[in-house]
């Protein structure tokens, strides 16, 4: 879909076109993931905590793919926007290539270093037996979920939601009927999760890449490319995108730290609600997927005022969204702790964090999305500094001082005052960075204006450097 499509179509239309079909990919992805922590409850709390005890290190991988997956959809939607079809082709198989080589190496990088890793977020020696019968599985599977992840990213750069939140869906089906049967009837136990998760992955992988060869949207020989020109345009992207989604994994590994403090219950009650919250998270998630393409393109055709419609629609759904997820979470806090654990402790915990963290979900949710435009305005220092702000000066700070004032109830208590702070902030700096998007552009030595290059048949808009 072109940019004047878009318009015509109307912009809220538009974003609810391409955001649907991700709403209830990531929900499914949430769903099995949240149903792999039911299960493995039920296997003790010591298995519990294993997992616990990976999540962190999970989000380190994310992070990468994620970052390398927002310069693809930026830089791919862009060149779409200015009506270089070949170019976005050529992008897309140097990108396919390139992260399977980059995400197998870290892959590698974690295997070697997991002892000591889980020994430095606080795990015990009964706890290692379990974490290095899991790890292997585990990193084959986040290995083939980041290709997976790369191949939607083309897909949505494309303006493509249907078939990435079609694929979500299966995969998740077939993770959530291999999980008892890989777990229990097996007797694989902890790990038989991770190879439910490697096979639903793997059928998804194969589909989107035989779909994306099909409809010609790859190119694996860079004719008429310069790889070292567009290697410089991705990295710097990605460079402070991966930067930026790194910065959540290592406050959770601190945050996990600081729980693991009050026990094995505690991390566990923690690994739960950190599930938990991205369930809540769904709607979120699904718009820093599809908000961007669009972001993009207009970006690519120079069209700020669309941008800011676009977010603004955006935002607002998303307060009122998250708002009505934080009623429902205090409605369920009465009786949903005692089904998802077995354990009075673990329980009693999931009830407090209910009750409280939440009603930050709509800040939180605007944050993600400040950080997931700027990057597609190709601001990607602003983005990482609203990340930085959001975990190291509002959330992590606030979950100290909470645990140490109030235990994990005050740990809860920071969270909700951690988000809600980085919220406002995150606001704030979006709406400086828009206006400097929007500013008279620079006078030349000969005092004339700098425009940028457009699309064909597009207004010439004035952008500043960054």
């Amino acid at each position: 879909m072109t940019t004047e499509e878009m318009l015509r179509a109307g912009l809220g239309r538009t974003l609810f076109r391409m955001t649907w079909p991700m709403l209830f990919g990531v929900l499914a992805l949430m769903s099995y993931q949240l149903v792999d922590s039911v299960f493995i409850s039920y296997l003790g709390v010591e298995p519990l905590a294993a997992l616990g005890f990976t999540l962190p290190v999970q989000q380190v991988i994310i992070g990468v793919q994620v970052g390398l997956g927002i310069a693809t959809t930026a830089v791919i939607s862009r060149s779409l926007g200015a009506a270089h079809q070949e170019r976005a082709r050529q992008l897309g198989g140097m990108v396919i290539m390139g992260g399977a080589g980059l995400m197998a190496l870290l892959a590698l990088l974690l295997w070697g270093v997991r002892y000591p890793l889980v020994r430095l977020m606080g795990a015990g020696p009964e706890l290692l037996p379990l974490i290095d019968a899991y790890w292997g599985p585990w990193l084959l599977a986040t290995w083939l979920g980041a290709q997976l992840y790369f191949g939607y990213s083309v897909c949505r750069a494309h303006g493509d939601t249907r078939l990435p939140g079609l694929l979500m869906v299966i995969s998740s089906l077939i993770n959530v009927a291999l999980d008892p049967l890989f777990i229990f009837v097996f007797g694989w136990g902890l790990p038989g999760a991770a190879w439910a998760t490697v096979v639903a992955f793997g059928v998804s992988l194969g589909i989107v890449h035989w779909t994306l060869r099909r409809q010609d949207r790859l190119r694996f020989r860079p004719r008429g490319l310069s790889p070292l020109r567009a290697l410089r345009e991705l990295g710097g992207i990605t460079g402070p995108a991966t930067a930026s989604q790194l910065l959540p994994p290592v406050s959770a590994m601190a945050a996990t730290a600081l729980v693991a403090g009050f026990g094995s219950a505690a991390v566990g009650a923690w690994a739960i609600a950190t599930r938990l919250e991205f369930f809540s998270i769904v709607a979120v998630l699904a718009l820093t997927m599809a908000l961007p393409p669009m972001v993009g393109r207009f970006r690519g055709a120079g069209d700020p005022e669309s941008i800011r419609r676009l977010v603004h629609i955006a935002v607002a759904f998303v307060l009122v969204w998250q708002l009505g997820v934080a009623v429902v979470w205090l409605l369920l806090s009465f009786f949903l702790p005692e089904l998802i654990s077995r354990e009075p402790e673990v329980a009693g915990l999931l009830t407090d964090y209910l009750r409280l963290a939440p009603w930050s979900y709509a800040a939180l949710g605007v944050c993600m999305l400040m950080v997931s435009v700027c990057n597609a305005l190709g601001m990607p220092l602003r983005a990482l500094v609203i990340a930085l702000l959001r975990l190291f000066v509002c959330y992590l700070p606030a979950l100290w001082v909470g645990a140490h004032l109030g235990g994990m109830t005050g740990l809860f208590l920071g969270v909700l005052v951690g988000n809600l702070l980085a919220g406002l902030a995150a606001w704030s700096l979006y709406r400086q960075g828009l206006a400097r998007l929007q500013a008279p552009p620079p006078e030349t030595g000969r005092g004339e204006s700098v425009p940028v290059t457009t699309g064909p048949s597009q207004p010439r808009r004035y952008w500043p450097g960054r």
